[in-house]
């Protein structure tokens, strides 16, 4: 009997954590870490989604980017962090990735592993961020997502120095709805949304730079694209590279409108707008001129001293 019990404790055990395992993990050699120790504040993890649990939601019936398909990653609610090292020469910058999905899902590859790829291969540490998803964020419709971002941001700073980066150039990179986000932080960094829990939450979360790619809810469509007052621009908010296309169905007024704010707070910041390119590219580079943005942007790292040696 006793033999019988501990038999179906073990598989009792066995299923749970087969169930609980994430329906995405990074690849192995990455450092991963839970973003809140003892669950992330707000609603349960159980019930932070309320759809279950964590699933790609891809189906064969959703469209391809350069010819290959994205995984949609839904129901997260156990938030995580995934340093990816560069494996040859280092510059000591770090970049922050925030995947879009309009704060629903989590386009985990396209605009996220894939993305670490290009910064590790210019020296720049990436820095993956797993936040909660559906219906946590925008801020302040749920201060989810946003918790998560200023929690991510301390305790990449706090570990500056043993994961080799500096800690004065730290960045964000967003996409979307994760385009949003890093504006969020870099627009909300003075004050936390959760109550500090360890020695992370002393150091600061403002970002050092910001990538803002086909951003989302800058701009308010229904008040005539006026700008977004819960985005609330400063001369202390971060430096800014941002990258739309006019034929957005997010609507370019978006980035157009950050710009113009940063632009009113002296604060440096570069846009670019393109004819054509649509949403949800990522870096995949197509026949269309906007999916060379990366090697903007990288010229733009250089000219705001992220990166050193001369402009390339």
């Amino acid at each position: 009997m006793r033999k019988l019990l501990l038999l179906t404790a073990v598989t009792l055990v066995s299923i749970s954590l087969f169930a609980q395992k994430p329906a995405w993990e990074p690849a192995p050699g990455h450092l991963t870490i839970a973003l809140w120790p003892h669950g992330a504040p707000g609603a349960p993890s159980s019930a932070a989604s309320g759809n279950g649990p964590e699933v790609d939601t891809t189906t064969a019936k959703d469209r391809l980017i350069a010819g290959q398909p994205i995984v949609r990653l839904g129901n997260v609610s156990t938030p995580t962090l995934t340093l990816y090292e560069p494996k040859g020469k280092r510059t000591g910058a770090a970049v922050i990735v925030f995947p879009g999905g309009g704060y629903q899902i989590l386009a985990i590859g396209l605009e996220g592993t894939e993305v670490c790829d290009w910064l590790n291969s210019v020296g720049i540490a990436c820095i993956l961020i797993k936040y909660r998803v559906p219906n946590t964020g925008p801020y302040p419709k749920s201060p989810a997502a946003l918790q998560d971002a200023q929690r991510a941001m301390s305790i990449v700073r706090a570990h500056a120095d043993e994961w080799h980066i500096d800690a004065n150039r730290i960045g964000v990179l967003g996409f979307s709805a994760g385009a949003h986000l890093a504006a969020a932080l870099s627009t909300h960094f003075e004050k936390r949304l959760y109550d500090a829990i360890d020695a992370s939450d002393e150091v600061s979360c403002r970002p050092n730079f910001a990538v803002i790619i086909y951003p989302g809810y800058l701009a308010l469509a229904e008040k005539d694209f006026e700008p977004n007052p819960e985005i609330h621009v400063t001369a202390d908010t971060p430096p800014a590279f941002i990258l739309q296309a006019e034929d957005d169905p997010v609507h370019v007024e978006n980035a157009i409108t950050y710009f113009m704010e940063l632009k009113k707070a002296k604060v440096p910041a570069e846009l670019h707008i393109y004819a054509e390119g649509g949403h949800g590219y990522g870096l995949r580079r197509t026949e269309l001129p906007v999916t060379a943005w990366p090697q903007s942007a990288e010229v733009w790292l250089h000219t705001i001293h992220v990166l050193p040696g001369p402009v390339q």
